[in-house]
């Protein structure tokens, strides 16, 4: 037993240090197939699975809103909807701890100040009515050398609420700023070492 905790000891500080580098092949596979360090990919869509030899870095649960503003329509001027206008929310681990903000960009920000800065490249409906999306996202720039520095795609998943409103905008209320509640599980992927 002191033996097992000794070796699981040093397994959590190399993944806290150093990612999946201090594990060999065989284990970083047994990782990415849903080891609990990690957590396995979840069931999506074929077009929104990532790309082979990309393993789950984190996954983390978010909890915010959707921010939209009411403007006119690009088709006609005369008609207002409700535009998307970028996320806030805050990030957390299995535990309910918060690791990082998401906003504008859209782009994650982890507590360590590493970010990753994504772009759509494919979306899913929901299963559940009137929850956002599912995505497949790529990064587009990594910035520092913590959480996010390696992150390669994005997933989100499991999405519920923050869908636009129905009603609600109009002339009277042009530039108004409506915010969403929504969930949504988030995975970030790096390639396998």
């Amino acid at each position: 037993m002191k033996i097992m905790a000794s070796t699981l000891l040093v397994l959590v500080l190399c993944f806290l240090f150093t990612g999946l580098g201090c594990l060999s092949a065989r284990q970083q596979a047994t990782v990415s197939r849903g080891d609990p360090l990690r957590g396995a990919p979840p069931q999506a869509p074929e077009n929104l699975r990532v790309p082979d030899g990309q393993t789950v870095l984190l996954k983390a649960h978010a909890k915010g809103v959707q921010i939209y503003d009411c403007m006119a329509t690009a088709a006609d001027p005369g008609k207002f909807d409700w535009s998307f206008k970028a996320p806030e929310a805050d990030l957390t681990d299995e535990n309910g701890q918060k690791i990082a903000n998401h906003y504008g960009g859209p782009t994650w920000e982890a507590n360590d100040g590493s970010k990753v800065i994504g772009e759509v490249l494919k979306k899913a409906d929901a299963p559940r009515p009137g929850a956002v999306p599912w995505l497949l996202l790529k990064a587009k720039t990594n910035e520092g050398a913590g959480t996010f520095a390696r992150v390669t795609y994005i997933q989100r998943v499991d999405t519920e609420g923050g869908v636009a409103l129905s009603a609600g905008c109009d002339q009277a209320h042009v530039n108004t700023e409506a915010r969403v509640d929504y969930k949504a599980n988030y995975y970030f992927y790096a390639p396998q070492r």
